[in-house]
């Protein structure tokens, strides 16, 4: 696959044969029980701190294999045509509205969290095209977009869940300032403004961390592809800068639909009247 633009591309460039090392993890009997052993040890683990999250995690697990297996043969063969890997990603942004919904509790609200998830994603997204670091193929835009859209759902679940928490907890405070003369947003921005941040610490941590501690899903592809350490470094960088800019601005939009009681849940939005 041959990238247009600067230094910051996405391909890997011809090596020698000699030096080119492209690994493979295909479908076996080794993988099968590989995931038998490592399921039944989160189930074990889930049993033994009693933590009550084995069958769920027996369910993310099932789901995990069917759905990418589905994925696999859907990517394949949408990568060909330019629409179909447009409608795909769009499909990948529905249900990621739709998930992120279901999680902070507000399935009515998802107009809002789509509207706060896209205002992440596409200047991000734009910016990518824009500067050809990644081309428009199918094949550039599917993974790329499905890492940031993943951490994009990502932070705006963990922000919407610190936040309604907070403005469940703190209502008598959300009362005590609509008391003292403040209007509904700055009562409410009194209670959410520390918890916001914290929706992106995880994100930022991963960034500060990156080729320390952690060694991320970008790095690891490139160089199982046969990408150098190089390829592999600027690739993942290009990612996490892309995630942090598309995580600010989502988590950013969606403190401003929170205080203008726009993204809540049923409760909260009976609740956090004027």
């Amino acid at each position: 696959m041959k990238l247009p633009g600067g230094p910051a591309r996405l391909a890997c460039a011809t090596r020698p044969a000699a030096y080119r090392v492209v690994v493979t993890i295909n479908p076996g009997w080794s993988v099968y029980v590989a995931l038998a052993v490592l399921l039944a040890v989160t189930v074990g683990a889930n049993q033994a701190a009693r933590l009550g999250l084995g069958r769920d995690a027996v369910v993310a697990g099932v789901r995990a294999v069917v759905q990418l297996t589905l994925a696999a043969g859907i990517i394949t063969f949408v990568v060909r045509s330019i629409w179909w890997s447009v409608v795909a990603l769009l499909g990948m942004f529905v249900m990621a509205v739709l998930t992120t919904c279901r999680r902070v509790e507000a399935p009515g609200a998802w107009p809002w969290a789509a509207a706060a998830m896209a205002c992440g994603i596409v200047p991000v997204l734009a910016i990518l095209l824009a500067t050809r670091t990644i081309p428009i193929e199918g094949i550039a835009l599917i993974p790329v977009v499905g890492i940031v859209l993943g951490n994009t759902m990502t932070v705006h679940t963990l922000v919407g869940r610190r936040s309604f928490a907070a403005l469940r907890e703190e209502m008598g405070q959300y009362e005590a300032g609509l008391s003292l003369g403040l209007l509904p947003h700055q009562a409410i921005d009194e209670i959410i403004g520390r918890r916001v941040p914290e929706g992106l610490m995880p994100s930022l941590d991963q960034v500060r961390t990156s080729g320390v501690v952690t060694l991320p899903g970008a790095f690891i592809g490139v160089m199982l592809g046969g990408g150098s350490a190089v390829q592999a470094a600027t690739a993942q960088v290009l990612v996490l800068f892309a995630i942090m800019a598309t995580q600010s601005i989502t988590a950013g939009v969606e403190a401003r639909l929170i205080r203008a009681r726009r993204l809540l849940p049923t409760d909260l939005a009976g609740s956090l009247v004027s």
